[in-house]
């Protein structure tokens, strides 16, 4: 992990969010010269830091709104250091938190040489590398598991219930009893059809071996 150890006059550390940041500018000294919250706005944040762009340079952590930070520090020639975010946390994690404070510890770590570099994507190559993060990649669906190749419910295919139910039928219609059971009516298959329609499977299974044993004992 590479840090940051260049000398300046003036330290600004920045916490920085979608709308607005915090930021914390430290003398040679480590003595607070300015501290306050703005909007996200350029002429607002030139306009603070105009006293000390004499010699300043910013940090800011690595997240994902830092674009407009650093493409207005190289147009502006202030000195910019990203800050890889997870190191970051290591070094200064605790347990209060808050942006006052995130931007004051980050101004430290800038003067302290012990500000931990995130690489800063040049501005021509940003959104290609945005397109290939963001992209969603095309799922494919195996052919067995697409709707079309799925048997319907009415299918022929017959399961251990739809056979036990045939042969009770059978059997009770060769004795000469009257079967509730058709024989040739169409089973549907429990794996694709409903819990409702598994139950009265399931029941009809149940009453056909109740009436198997009731016509071998007749």
């Amino acid at each position: 992990m590479r840090f940051y150890t260049g000398q300046h006059r003036y330290y600004c550390g920045i916490d920085l969010h979608a709308r607005t940041l915090y930021l914390c500018v430290l003398d040679s000294q480590g003595e607070v010269r300015l501290h306050k919250r703005l909007r996200c706005e350029p002429e607002a944040l030139l306009r603070a830091l105009e006293p000390y762009r004499s010699d300043l340079v910013m940090g800011s952590e690595c997240i994902f709104c830092w674009y407009w930070l650093a493409d207005l520090c190289a147009r502006e020639g202030i000195a910019f250091v990203l800050g890889h975010a997870l190191y970051m946390k290591a070094i200064h994690g605790a347990k209060a938190k808050n942006d006052n404070i995130d931007s004051h510890k980050t101004a430290v770590l800038l003067r302290g040489g012990a500000f931990p570099l995130a690489y800063v994507y040049p501005r021509d190559m940003r959104a290609t590398r945005d397109l290939l993060r963001r992209r969603q990649p095309r799922s494919v669906t195996p052919i067995a598991n697409r709707p079309s190749a799925r048997p319907p419910c009415s299918s022929s295919r017959t399961t251990p219930a739809a056979r036990l139910i045939s042969r009770s039928s059978s059997a009770a219609t060769a004795k000469g009893k009257r079967s509730v059971f058709s024989p040739h009516a169409s089973v549907v298959p429990p794996t694709s059809c409903s819990r409702t329609a598994r139950t009265s499977i399931s029941n009809a299974s149940m009453h056909a071996r109740e009436h198997g044993r009731g016509g071998r004992r007749a």
